[in-house]
Protein backbone atom coordinates (compact mmCIF):
# COMPACT_ATOMS: atom_id res chain seq x y z
CA UNK A 1 0.00 0.00 0.00
CA UNK A 2 1.43 3.38 -1.25
CA UNK A 3 2.47 5.29 2.16
CA UNK A 4 -0.21 7.92 1.52
CA UNK A 5 -3.05 4.87 2.22
CA UNK A 6 -0.46 3.75 5.21
CA UNK A 7 -0.58 7.22 6.67
CA UNK A 8 2.19 8.34 9.92
CA UNK A 9 1.49 10.10 12.62
CA UNK A 10 -2.08 11.40 13.12
CA UNK A 11 -3.02 9.44 9.87
CA UNK A 12 -0.88 5.84 11.31
CA UNK A 13 -2.71 2.43 11.84
CA UNK A 14 -1.59 3.51 15.85
CA UNK A 15 -4.50 6.26 15.54
CA UNK A 16 -6.77 4.13 13.39
CA UNK A 17 -6.98 1.73 16.56
CA UNK A 18 -7.73 3.99 18.51
CA UNK A 19 -10.20 5.26 16.31
CA UNK A 20 -12.25 1.82 16.44
CA UNK A 21 -11.70 1.59 20.13
CA UNK A 22 -13.82 4.34 20.75
CA UNK A 23 -16.20 3.27 17.94
CA UNK A 24 -16.55 -0.16 20.31
CA UNK A 25 -16.50 2.29 23.76
CA UNK A 26 -19.52 3.91 21.79
CA UNK A 27 -21.37 0.89 21.15
CA UNK A 28 -20.36 -0.25 17.23
CA UNK A 29 -20.77 -4.00 17.36
CA UNK A 30 -20.25 -5.47 13.48
CA UNK A 31 -16.52 -6.65 13.10
CA UNK A 32 -17.07 -5.92 9.47
CA UNK A 33 -17.87 -2.49 9.69
CA UNK A 34 -15.06 -2.14 11.88
CA UNK A 35 -12.57 -3.88 9.99
CA UNK A 36 -13.53 -2.12 6.85
CA UNK A 37 -12.98 1.34 8.58
CA UNK A 38 -9.85 0.26 10.42
CA UNK A 39 -8.41 -0.33 6.72
CA UNK A 40 -9.87 2.75 5.11
CA UNK A 41 -7.65 5.83 5.15
CA UNK A 42 -9.76 8.42 6.15
CA UNK A 43 -7.54 11.37 5.74
CA UNK A 44 -7.18 10.75 1.92
CA UNK A 45 -10.85 12.21 1.48
CA UNK A 46 -10.02 15.57 3.30
CA UNK A 47 -7.58 17.91 2.57
CA UNK A 48 -4.14 17.77 3.37
CA UNK A 49 -4.31 20.65 6.08
CA UNK A 50 -6.94 18.68 8.15
CA UNK A 51 -5.60 15.33 7.71
CA UNK A 52 -4.01 15.51 11.25
CA UNK A 53 -7.76 15.59 12.24
CA UNK A 54 -8.94 13.13 9.90
CA UNK A 55 -9.49 9.99 12.77
CA UNK A 56 -11.22 12.14 15.51
CA UNK A 57 -14.85 11.51 16.34
CA UNK A 58 -15.96 15.38 14.24
CA UNK A 59 -17.16 16.10 11.09
CA UNK A 60 -14.84 18.14 8.90
CA UNK A 61 -15.45 20.32 5.87
CA UNK A 62 -15.02 19.18 2.65
CA UNK A 63 -15.77 22.42 0.67
CA UNK A 64 -19.13 23.38 -1.29
CA UNK A 65 -20.65 23.93 2.36
CA UNK A 66 -20.53 20.35 2.84
CA UNK A 67 -18.95 17.67 5.53
CA UNK A 68 -17.16 14.34 6.14
CA UNK A 69 -19.60 12.75 9.03
CA UNK A 70 -17.98 11.97 12.15
CA UNK A 71 -16.56 8.39 12.14
CA UNK A 72 -18.59 7.18 14.70
CA UNK A 73 -22.18 8.09 12.41
CA UNK A 74 -20.81 6.80 9.87
CA UNK A 75 -20.10 3.41 11.59
CA UNK A 76 -23.52 3.64 13.02
CA UNK A 77 -25.32 3.96 9.85
CA UNK A 78 -23.49 1.37 7.94
CA UNK A 79 -24.21 -0.84 10.80
CA UNK A 80 -27.96 -0.41 10.94
CA UNK A 81 -27.87 -0.72 7.15
CA UNK A 82 -26.29 -3.84 7.31
CA UNK A 83 -28.65 -5.58 10.48
CA UNK A 84 -30.75 -7.66 8.17
CA UNK A 85 -27.95 -9.19 6.69
CA UNK A 86 -29.03 -9.66 2.93
CA UNK A 87 -28.25 -6.20 1.65
CA UNK A 88 -26.29 -6.30 -1.45
CA UNK A 89 -27.89 -2.78 -3.51
CA UNK A 90 -27.33 -0.32 -1.82
CA UNK A 91 -28.45 3.22 -2.74
CA UNK A 92 -26.56 6.53 -1.47
CA UNK A 93 -27.93 9.75 -1.55
CA UNK A 94 -24.95 12.49 -1.13
CA UNK A 95 -21.80 11.02 -2.54
CA UNK A 96 -19.75 13.84 -0.53
CA UNK A 97 -16.32 13.05 -0.53
CA UNK A 98 -16.72 9.79 -0.80
CA UNK A 99 -15.67 8.18 2.38
CA UNK A 100 -19.03 6.53 3.26
CA UNK A 101 -19.24 5.12 0.04
CA UNK A 102 -16.15 3.59 0.29
CA UNK A 103 -17.19 1.91 3.51
CA UNK A 104 -20.37 0.51 1.99
CA UNK A 105 -18.27 0.12 -1.23
CA UNK A 106 -16.20 -2.65 0.88
CA UNK A 107 -19.50 -4.34 2.77
CA UNK A 108 -22.03 -4.53 -0.22
CA UNK A 109 -21.95 -6.02 -3.93
CA UNK A 110 -23.65 -2.72 -5.57
CA UNK A 111 -23.72 1.41 -4.73
CA UNK A 112 -25.18 3.55 -6.70
CA UNK A 113 -24.43 6.65 -5.27
CA UNK A 114 -26.06 10.47 -6.26
CA UNK A 115 -24.67 13.51 -5.58
CA UNK A 116 -26.04 17.07 -6.46
CA UNK A 117 -22.45 19.39 -6.44
CA UNK A 118 -20.84 17.78 -9.53
CA UNK A 119 -17.45 18.85 -8.43
CA UNK A 120 -17.48 17.38 -5.45
CA UNK A 121 -18.45 13.99 -7.10
CA UNK A 122 -15.74 14.47 -9.15
CA UNK A 123 -13.02 14.64 -6.65
CA UNK A 124 -14.86 11.50 -4.83
CA UNK A 125 -14.60 9.42 -7.97
CA UNK A 126 -10.70 10.69 -7.80
CA UNK A 127 -10.50 9.43 -4.37
CA UNK A 128 -12.54 5.97 -4.60
CA UNK A 129 -10.77 5.34 -7.99
CA UNK A 130 -7.24 5.23 -6.52
CA UNK A 131 -8.89 2.78 -3.81
CA UNK A 132 -9.74 0.33 -6.62
CA UNK A 133 -13.68 0.31 -5.70
CA UNK A 134 -15.11 -0.68 -8.79
CA UNK A 135 -18.57 -1.98 -7.21
CA UNK A 136 -19.80 1.79 -7.26
CA UNK A 137 -22.19 3.41 -9.91
CA UNK A 138 -22.01 7.27 -10.08
CA UNK A 139 -24.71 9.76 -10.98
CA UNK A 140 -24.63 13.69 -10.55
CA UNK A 141 -28.57 14.40 -10.11
CA UNK A 142 -31.28 15.44 -7.65
CA UNK A 143 -31.04 13.37 -4.84
CA UNK A 144 -35.14 13.80 -4.12
CA UNK A 145 -35.74 11.62 -7.24
CA UNK A 146 -33.47 8.57 -6.17
CA UNK A 147 -32.24 6.16 -9.10
CA UNK A 148 -35.20 4.54 -10.27
CA UNK A 149 -33.01 2.50 -13.17
CA UNK A 150 -31.83 0.72 -10.52
CA UNK A 151 -34.47 0.46 -8.16
CA UNK A 152 -35.71 -1.59 -5.64
CA UNK A 153 -32.83 -1.29 -3.46
CA UNK A 154 -32.21 -3.19 -0.41
CA UNK A 155 -30.91 -0.24 1.51
CA UNK A 156 -30.73 3.35 1.15
CA UNK A 157 -28.35 6.07 3.05
CA UNK A 158 -28.69 9.35 2.91
CA UNK A 159 -26.49 11.87 4.17
CA UNK A 160 -28.21 14.99 4.57
CA UNK A 161 -31.00 15.61 6.74
CA UNK A 162 -34.71 16.14 5.10
CA UNK A 163 -37.69 17.97 6.55
CA UNK A 164 -39.76 15.21 4.83
CA UNK A 165 -38.80 11.53 3.57
CA UNK A 166 -39.06 12.33 -0.50
CA UNK A 167 -41.70 9.82 -1.64
CA UNK A 168 -39.37 8.37 -4.57
CA UNK A 169 -37.51 7.49 -1.75
CA UNK A 170 -39.84 5.35 0.17
CA UNK A 171 -41.11 4.17 -3.51
CA UNK A 172 -37.14 3.04 -4.21
CA UNK A 173 -37.01 0.76 -1.19
CA UNK A 174 -36.96 -2.76 -1.76
CA UNK A 175 -39.38 -4.89 0.27
CA UNK A 176 -38.38 -5.73 3.93
CA UNK A 177 -35.56 -2.83 2.96
CA UNK A 178 -34.48 -0.20 5.50
CA UNK A 179 -33.66 3.15 4.72
CA UNK A 180 -31.69 5.28 7.12
CA UNK A 181 -32.17 9.28 6.90
CA UNK A 182 -32.20 12.60 9.08
CA UNK A 183 -35.53 14.29 9.38
CA UNK A 184 -35.51 17.80 10.56
CA UNK A 185 -34.43 21.55 9.69
CA UNK A 186 -30.80 22.70 9.68
CA UNK A 187 -30.45 24.29 13.17
CA UNK A 188 -32.98 22.53 14.56
CA UNK A 189 -33.39 19.27 16.50
CA UNK A 190 -32.71 16.25 14.08
CA UNK A 191 -33.21 12.84 14.42
CA UNK A 192 -31.57 9.77 12.66
CA UNK A 193 -34.80 7.88 10.95
CA UNK A 194 -34.86 4.15 10.14
CA UNK A 195 -37.36 3.52 7.84
CA UNK A 196 -38.61 -0.26 6.61
CA UNK A 197 -40.85 -1.50 4.48
CA UNK A 198 -43.43 -3.79 4.79
CA UNK A 199 -44.94 -4.43 1.10
CA UNK A 200 -47.07 -0.83 0.70
CA UNK A 201 -46.49 0.01 4.57
CA UNK A 202 -43.45 2.10 6.10
CA UNK A 203 -42.39 1.41 9.39
CA UNK A 204 -40.42 4.53 10.80
CA UNK A 205 -38.23 4.63 14.08
CA UNK A 206 -36.96 7.31 15.86
CA UNK A 207 -33.00 6.80 16.88
CA UNK A 208 -31.22 9.16 18.25
CA UNK A 209 -30.54 13.07 17.66
CA UNK A 210 -27.88 14.13 15.09
CA UNK A 211 -26.88 17.24 12.66
CA UNK A 212 -26.38 17.14 9.10
CA UNK A 213 -26.22 19.65 6.24
CA UNK A 214 -29.57 20.42 4.77
CA UNK A 215 -30.89 18.05 2.11
CA UNK A 216 -31.31 20.61 -1.25
CA UNK A 217 -32.85 20.13 -4.42
CA UNK A 218 -31.41 21.13 -7.57
CA UNK A 219 -27.86 20.31 -8.98
CA UNK A 220 -24.91 22.38 -9.18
Amino acid sequence: MMEKFQGIGMTSRRTRNRMIARLEDQGITNQDVLEVMRNTPRHIFVDEALASRSYEDTPLPIGYNQTISQPYIVARMTELLLEKGDVSKVLEIGTGCGYQTAILAQLVEQVYSIERIGALQKKAKNYLSSLNLSNIHYQHSDGNFGWQEYAPFDGILVSAAAETIPKPLLEQLDDKGIMLIPEGRQREVQSLQKVTRRQDHYQSESLESVVFVPFLSGVE
